[in-house]
Order: structure tokens, then C-alpha cells, then sequence
């Protein structure tokens, strides 16, 4: 089957160590037509990322939501590790929990997560995802266009022809 590019399926990284909230964020985005690639730990996020050693994949990972409370390293170090690499930075990522601690929500939010889901996650609240990664994919487009204009050869061509020659 052929999809059409507005077809697409977005790429979503889904981080958390308790094998049943995985399994319904994973069902979840599932439905709501993600391409999903869950993971158990924070330090495997990274290696799927190629973080962990410097050892950069080639992955397109459009969105990345994780649990807050996990062992090893939480959700919020998680999110830091993303923002911190030039890779990954602007890639959107929403941190969830089953503790309401507003204190803890406010602190992933100014520390760069697009969003703070209360578990369990609901369908409603995947809802909220598309307008982050239709941000994120408008942003690269327009990158895209600036970069197209700055070396096209006909805009080089016009400002060519725009000097006088003597």
C-alpha cells in the first residue's frame, strides 16, 4: 500500500517502564495512526536514539512521550538529555504521570516538554499531539523553502543580472 505524503504516519517514541501503561499508549497512538516504537527505560530511549555513546542514528523520531517516574532515569533527566542534543532538540516531548505534583508538571514544562499528560492517557489526550508535530513538520517546511531560496539558481540568476558591468 502507497500513502499519499498528507498520509504519512508521524513516528512517536513511547517511554515506560510498567509493561501495561506501554501497552495502552502504544495502542493508543496505534489507533490514532502512529507509527510506534516503545521502549522500557530511559537509557534505551537513548540508545534507540544513539545518544548514549555519541553514536548518532539515523532515525526520524517525530515526537517522544515518556513517563515521568521510572528507575534508572526519569523522565524529566530524559527530556533533558533530548533538549541538550543538537540532533534532537526540537523534536516535541510530552512527559506523563500518575502523580498530579504541580510543582513537578510545571518544571518539565519550562524545562522544554510540549505537554504534561495525567495518567492513564486517554484518547483525548493523544488527540493533543497533532498540532505539536504539525508545528514541528510547518517549521521544517519553511527551513526547507528558506534554504531552497537562499541557493536556487534563479534567485542567483536575478541578483546576477541586477549588476551593472563597466
Amino acid at each position: 500500500m502507497v500513502m499519499a505524503a498528507s498520509e504519512t504516519k508521524f513516528h512517536v517514541l513511547a517511554v515506560d517502564d510498567t509493561l501495561i501503561d506501554r501497552k495502552l499508549i502504544e495502542k493508543l497512538l496505534q489507533t490514532s495512526s502512529y507509527q510506534v516504537t516503545a521502549v522500557d527505560s530511559g537509557t534505551k530511549a537513548l540508545e534507540f536514539l544513539g545518544l548514549n555513546n555519541n553514536d548518532h542514528q539515523d532515525v526520524e523520531v517525530n515526537l517522544i512521550i515518556t513517563d515521568y517516574c521510572m528507575p534508572g532515569m526519569t523522565g524529566y533527566d530524559l527530556l533533558r538529555k533530548i533538549k541538550e542534543s543538537s540532533s534532537f532538540k526540537d523534536i516535541p516531548v510530552v512527559i506523563m504521570s500518575s502523580d498530579n505534583i504541580p510543582s513537578r508538571i510545571n518544571r518539565c514544562l519550562e524545562g522544554g516538554a510540549e505537554e504534561f499528560f495525567l495518567k492513564p492517557v486517554q484518547l483525548s489526550d493523544v488527540n493533543k499531539l497533532r498540532p505539536h508535530l504539525m508545528k514541528r513538520t510547518q517549521t521544517n517546511v519553511n527551513k526547507r523553502k528558506a534554504m531552497d531560496e537562499i541557493v536556487s539558481p534563479d534567485r542567483t540568476r536575478a541578483r546576477y543580472n541586477e549588476l551593472e558591468v563597466n
